[in-house]
């Protein structure tokens, strides 16, 4: 998705008018709206400064701005391949539905797969109300700002499920 879209999606989701984010960074009033119409469109790119104000102001990280373009299917795929290449995301199968995995082999395995188990336990906590969807979105757009997750505390919490299904047994 361009960083045009994405600044939309995020202004939407705050209820703010193009005018009302122009001005927030800075712009003047009488040109604010226009400026942020011309970064949606994409007829214009905002520098790395104004990007950092932006996401500022809409209270998400640059990074949550500058996602890869995935507003088209060949995008999408380009994108994927990227993962498998740098990250060793790779496509396969569990009892006939397509999925991603991981390489164990890839040296960025660990690494990786730290980060997957982090974002999933996040998700798992919001789903079960440990985390509200606000909480949640907030760990999401702004990451790795809230970042707090202990490997060791989840590799000791599933440890202990584990044993606890195979007592129930």
């Amino acid at each position: 998705m361009s960083i045009g879209k994405r600044i939309s999606f995020f202004r939407n989701k705050r209820n703010l008018t193009q005018k009302q984010l122009g001005i927030m960074i800075g712009f003047p009033e009488r040109s604010a709206d226009i400026r942020m119409a011309q970064y949606e469109a994409g007829t214009r790119t905002p520098k790395a400064d104004v990007t950092e104000k932006i996401a500022a102001s809409l209270n998400v990280s640059p990074y949550a701005l500058n996602a890869p373009e995935l507003d088209t299917y060949n995008g999408l795929m380009h994108t994927l391949f990227a993962l498998e290449d740098m990250y060793g995301i790779e496509i396969s199968d569990i009892d006939g539905e397509v999925c991603l995995r991981m390489n164990r082999n890839h040296p960025n395995h660990k690494n990786v797969a730290q980060l997957l188990i982090n974002w999933h336990t996040q998700m798992i906590d919001c789903r079960d109300g440990v985390l509200s969807e606000e909480e949640y979105e907030a760990w999401k757009y702004r990451y790795p700002e809230f970042d707090t997750f202990d490997f060791m505390r989840y590799k000791q919490k599933k440890k202990e499920e584990i044993k606890k299904e195979l007592s129930d047994i």
